[in-house]
């Protein structure tokens, strides 16, 4: 007698697609908190950085530490970008609520974000403005504020952001510039490099256009009155 064949059992599709996609959520959930925790001791790249390495593009970055990058741009920095760095939880509310109000009015929203919400979209984001990107930011800025001190966030901002084609970092961009140390920074000159974050293609600190050195000038009397911003940053040089 012929053994009666037995069928092989295989798992639907739909389940075994549905698995893969969960998996895949997964990975993409853990690994800006799996990277975040490195980060707190590795110097990382951004993800800016790694897009112009794969495509052939050169970089030039300098890492150094925070002690080593002049108050001056810190203070500079911070002011222009973040006042309230040392204050908030990674993301300010009543900027963010802000914004919502005026998207519900129907108006442009803009700014709101933090260096820590930059910082998290230069690490692990794309660069277009959209809301899914913003409503992504906020979570992982609340878990970087959680995990790092404000000491290591604005070191590693420092040394990744952006400040000209291939050029990132702080002493990167002091070097090419003004030719001298991130440390050696004149209030001038961090306030050049300051006010170019916003645009750091168009606008060039060692050449700045009239509009560029009038924001440079608002900026420094800005940080000259802005009280201890830094408070929170435990540098030697402070």
């Amino acid at each position: 007698m012929k053994k009666a064949r037995t069928k092989e059992k295989t798992e639907p599709i739909k389940p075994k697609i549905k698995r893969w996609v969960l998996r895949a959520l997964g990975v993409i959930v853990a690994l800006p908190v799996v990277l975040t925790l490195l980060y707190t001791v590795v110097p990382p790249y951004s993800s800016l950085m790694l897009a112009r390495v794969v495509t052939g593009q050169p970089v030039w970055r300098e890492w150094v530490p925070l002690d080593e990058i002049s108050v001056n741009l810190q203070r500079a920095v911070v002011v222009s970008e973040d006042g309230g760095f040392c204050v908030h939880d990674g993301v300010d509310w009543p900027a963010v609520r802000g914004q919502v109000g005026n998207l519900l009015e129907g108006k442009r929203p803009r700014g709101a974000s933090t260096i820590t919400m930059q910082l998290a979209k230069n690490l692990f984001l794309w660069n277009d403005r959209d809301y899914v990107r913003k409503v992504v930011e906020i979570p992982l800025a609340m878990f970087m504020d959680l995990v790092m001190s404000k000491d290591r966030v604005l070191e590693i901002y420092l040394n990744v952001v952006e400040w000209g084609p291939g050029i990132y970092g702080a002493e990167a961009a002091s070097e090419t510039f003004f030719g001298k140390s991130a440390a050696n920074l004149s209030t001038t000159q961090a306030s050049l490099l300051a006010t170019a974050l916003p645009n750091p293609i168009a606008r060039n600190p060692a050449k700045p256009s009239a509009g560029h050195r009038r924001l440079a000038s608002i900026n420094r009397s800005r940080a000259q009155v802005a009280g201890d911003v830094l408070s929170c940053i435990s540098a030697t040089d402070r």
